[in-house]
C-alpha cells in the first residue's frame, strides 16, 4: 500500500479525484454517523440525567431548572422546560465549534488535511468514549464540550474537497459533504434509537460519578465508530494539500481570527451571513423537532429515528441527485435561491401541520430541500471567493458561522417554543430565513473559469 504522505495533489483537478472523493466521502459519512446516534435520544436523555440529579440530592442541572420554573412562572410544565433546558445544552457544543472550526482550517492550510484530520478524529473518539461512562450530568457536558472543541473535520474535508477539484466542479464536488450528511443522518439516528433499546445491565447508582447508563450502548457504537474512522483516515486518506502550498501559507502573516468577522464587509462575510443567519433558523426548528414529534404525535426515540431516517434519505437523493447535476449548469445562485424559498414554506407547513403527519414529513421534504440546495451551494461560493491558499481558513469560518448559529439558535427556538409554543416558533425561524433571501439577491456570480 503507499503511503498516503506521498500522495500529493497539485492545484486544479486531481486526476484521481473520483477515487479520493470516494475516500472523502466514507470519511465524513463515518464521522457524522457517529455524531447523529445522539440526536433522537435527546429527550430520553434529559429527562433521565435530570430525575438522576434530582434522586442524588440535585446538582447545578436542577438548581438551573428550578431557575428556569422562576423565569417562566409555568412550574408545572416540565416538558416544556426540558425542551428549554436542552436548548441551553446544545448551544454549548456549538460555542466551541464556532471558536475552533476555522483554526482547524487554519491548521490544515499550514500542516496538511491529513495531520489534521487525524487529530480531530482522536479526539472526537475520546469525547463519545467519556460520555459512554457518563453517569453524572456534568460529565456528559464535558465529553460533548471536548466534541465541540474537535469538530473541525467537515471544514477540513471540505477544503480537501476544494484541493482536488476545477472552479466549475467545486460546488458538484462540495455535495459530497452533503451527500454524507445524508446518509450519516440515515444510519446515525437509526442506530441511535434501535440502540437506546440496549440498557446494559449493573447501571452505576444516583450518587456515582463514572460508571455504565442507559445510553452506554450508543455512546459505545458513536466511539468505535470515531476509532474506526481514525484508523481509516491513518491508512487511506491521502494529503490533498501540496507541499508548495503548504509552504506559502506558513510564509504568509498568521491568519487573523475575529470572532466578529461575520461583521466584516467582504464578500465571504457576506455570503457567511446568509450561512448564519440560514443555520439560525434551521437550527432552533432541528432541535425542538424531536420534542415537537413527542408532544404532537407521542413519538418514541425509535420514531424519532425513523423521522431522521426519512430526512437523511431525503437530504442524499437532493444533493447527490440534483446539486451535483444542476450546480455546474445553473451555477450556484440560483439553487441558493430556491433553497432558501423551499425553507420558507418548509417552516410554515410544519408550523402549522396540526395533527395531519402526512403534512408534517412533506415539510420535512421541503427542509432537506432548503438545506440540500443552499448549504453545498454556500460552501462553494465561499471556496469560489477564496484563493488556493485559504481554503481551509475561509471554508473554517463559514463553519464557525454555523457553529456561531447553532449557538444561539437551539436556546432561542427552546425559549420561543417554550413560551408561545410550536406554531409561532417556526412562524419565527420562516420570517428569519426572509433575511438571507434578500441577501442572496446581492451576491455576484462567481468567476468559474
Amino acid at each position: 500500500m503507499p503511503d498516503p504522505e506521498t500522495q500529493v495533489a497539485p492545484p486544479g483537478d486531481h486526476p484521481k479525484r473520483k477515487s479520493i472523493l470516494g475516500i472523502i466521502f466514507l470519511t465524513l459519512f463515518i464521522d457524522l454517523v457517529g455524531f447523529s446516534i445522539i440526536f433522537p435520544l435527546f429527550p430520553a436523555m434529559l429527562d433521565f440525567y435530570l430525575a438522576r440529579e434530582t434522586s442524588s440530592g440535585g446538582g447545578w442541572a436542577s438548581r438551573l431548572i428550578e431557575w428556569l420554573y422562576q423565569v417562566t412562572g409555568d412550574s408545572g410544565n416540565l416538558f416544556l422546560v426540558t425542551v428549554l433546558f436542552g436548548g441551553i445544552l446544545g448551544s454549548l457544543y456549538s460555542v466551541l465549534q464556532y471558536i475552533f472550526s476555522p483554526l482547524w482550517g487554519a491548521f490544515s492550510d499550514r500542516h496538511g488535511r491529513r495531520n489534521t484530520l487525524l487529530i480531530t478524529t482522536a479526539g472526537i473518539c475520546v469525547s463519545y468514549l467519556i460520555w459512554a461512562v457518563s453517569a453524572s450530568f456534568e460529565w456528559l457536558i464535558l465529553s460533548r464540550l471536548l466534541g465541540g472543541m474537535m469538530a473541525g473535520n467537515i471544514s477540513v474535508a471540505s477544503a480537501a474537497v476544494a484541493d482536488i477539484s476545477d472552479r466549475k466542479k467545486r460546488s458538484s464536488g462540495l455535495a459530497i459533504v452533503g451527500v454524507a450528511f445524508g446518509l450519516g443522518f440515515i444510519l446515525g439516528p437509526a442506530i441511535g434509537g434501535i440502540a437506546s433499546n440496549w440498557v446494559p445491565p449493573n447501571l452505576a447508582p444516583p450518587e456515582q460519578t463514572f460508571g455504565l447508563h442507559p445510553f452506554s450502548i450508543p455512546a459505545l457504537l458513536a466511539g468505535g465508530l470515531a476509532l474506526l474512522n481514525c484508523i481509516w483516515v491513518a491508512l487511506r486518506f491521502p494529503e490533498t494539500l501540496s507541499e508548495k502550498r503548504r509552504a506559502i501559507a506558513k510564509a504568509s502573516p498568521r491568519p487573523r481570527y475575529s470572532p466578529l468577522s461575520l461583521l466584516e464587509r467582504s464578500i465571504i462575510g457576506q455570503t457567511n451571513r446568509i450561512y448564519f443567519l440560514l443555520i439560525l433558523a434551521f437550527s432552533g426548528m432541528e432541535f425542538t423537532l424531536t420534542f415537537f414529534a413527542v408532544e404532537r404525535f407521542q413519538y418514541t426515540p425509535m420514531n424519532n429515528g425513523l423521522m431522521f431516517v426519512f430526512i437523511g434519505v431525503s437530504l442524499a437523493l437532493i444533493q447527490g441527485g440534483l446539486v451535483r447535476r444542476l450546480a455546474p449548469k445553473l451555477g450556484e445562485l440560483p439553487l441558493i435561491k430556491f433553497g432558501l424559498i423551499s425553507g420558507i414554506f418548509a417552516f410554515c407547513l410544519i408550523g402549522f401541520t396540526g395533527n395531519h403527519q402526512f403534512l408534517f414529513y412533506l415539510g420535512l421534504l421541503a427542509m432537506a430541500c432548503c438545506i440540500g440546495f443552499t448549504s453545498p451551494t454556500l460552501q462553494g461560493l465561499v471556496s469560489l471567493y477564496s484563493s488556493d491558499e485559504e481554503q481551509g481558513q475561509n471554508l473554517g469560518l463559514q463553519r464557525s458561522a454555523g457553529a456561531l448559529a447553532r449557538a444561539f439558535g437551539p436556546f432561542l427556538g427552546a425559549l420561543i417554543y417554550f413560551n408561545l409554543g410550536a406554531s409561532v416558533a417556526y412562524l419565527v425561524c420562516a420570517v428569519v430565513l426572509l433575511i438571507p433571501t434578500a441577501l442572496a439577491l446581492r451576491l455576484p456570480k462567481p468567476e468559474r473559469s
